[in-house]
């Protein structure tokens, strides 16, 4: 499995099991998919979400049914408690061509990872599902290590603007703009003035 950033906007996320999986699920996809939740009985997060519910036994119901609920849809998320029942829907997604991640069972073709999202940034940690409380520890690490990070962010966007303009060698500018990420005093500069942050970043690197 390889990473990468989708954009889903206009894409429909289909959720099979409406409890405190499937909420979760629906939750991580909500912001920007189209999100449809299918199950006999829905969680009071899910009910609480601006999302589809789709009422229907899936333990019941046929491969013909579940083929005709995933018409049109781009992702699937298996997320009943029977995994017998989620393996059988990855099945059915690998066979019209649907992407299919699963909370228990076969592993589908889709993991989704545990997410830390700033202002600027989203940084995304999997162990393929060996290991859940690792990406939770690094998750932590990352937010308590870089709080300052949307600052930094903010301030290599405002830097490579003026290096864009005084700067004419690509090479030169790429390494200036690591000195200042890797400027402890920058850095800590950063946790109570930003734009003490960027006299210090432009008198050490632009104006040497």
């Amino acid at each position: 499995m390889i990473p990468l950033m989708l954009d889903l906007k206009g894409r429909t996320v289909l959720i099979f099991g409406g409890g405190e999986v499937g909420a979760r699920k629906a939750a991580f996809f909500r912001h920007e998919a189209d999100v449809t939740v299918v199950s006999r009985s829905f969680s009071h997060e899910i009910e609480r979400m601006p999302v589809r519910r789709i009422q229907a036994d899936l333990a019941a119901a046929s491969d013909d049914a579940l083929r005709a609920l995933l018409a049109g849809v781009f992702l699937a998320v298996a997320a009943t408690p029977d995994p017998a029942l989620n393996t059988r829907i990855g099945e059915i997604c690998r066979s019209i061509g649907v992407f299919f991640n699963n909370a228990a069972g076969e592993q589908g073709d889709v993991l989704i990872p545990s997410v830390i999202r700033g202002e600027h940034y989203v940084v995304a940690i999997s162990t393929f599902g060996m290991s859940p409380a690792v990406p939770r520890y690094l998750r932590l690490m990352l937010e308590r290590e870089y709080a300052e990070l949307d600052g930094m962010i903010e301030l290599q966007a405002e830097l490579r603007a003026l290096l864009q303009e005084s700067e004419p060698s690509p090479k030169r500018r790429a390494a200036i703009l690591r000195d200042v990420v890797c400027d402890a005093d920058v850095w800590a500069a950063l946790a109570s003035d930003r734009e003490k942050a960027r006299l210090i970043a432009e008198e050490r690197y632009l104006h040497a």
